[in-house]
């Protein structure tokens, strides 16, 4: 009898740990059929923009080699969709809005509003999005 309960204890507890891991790994990424989806072109000046603005004084980012700045947030691996400052759903209007004037679309955000035009801004989340995950 003791014998029967441990194995169905045991089966129960391996199901539910499997059934965790699924959803861990489920919540961490979205579908690749919902990943944003980027223009070359966008990507390239995305990368120019990024140097132009000096992203990388504050950011690591892929592609930009120096400087490798840590006063926020390491910005490789992007594409893993979690939300934009910990607040904003992950979406490329968003990263543009936020890219361009953080505390407008985070207020209490402590990155400064940024120098550049509304299609820099997107170029810059295409770079962002278009990077693998490192």
């Amino acid at each position: 009898m003791k014998g029967e309960y441990r194995q169905k204890a045991a089966k129960a507890a391996r199901t539910a740990v499997l059934l965790l891991g699924v959803a861990v790994l489920c919540a961490c990424k979205q579908p690749p059929d919902e990943r944003v989806t980027t223009q070359a072109s966008a990507e390239e000046r995305g990368l120019a923009a990024i140097r132009q603005a000096g992203c990388g004084a504050c950011h690591e980012i892929a592609g930009i080699d120096w400087p490798r700045g840590r006063a926020g947030p390491s910005l490789m691996g992007f594409d893993d969709r979690t939300p934009i400052a910990g607040v904003l759903p992950n979406t490329p209007a968003n990263l543009a809005a936020f890219i361009r004037n953080a505390p407008a679309a985070v207020p209490g955000s402590t990155m400064p509003p940024m120098p550049v035009t509304e299609r820099e801004a997107r170029d810059i989340a295409a770079y962002l999005y278009s990077r693998p995950d490192n």
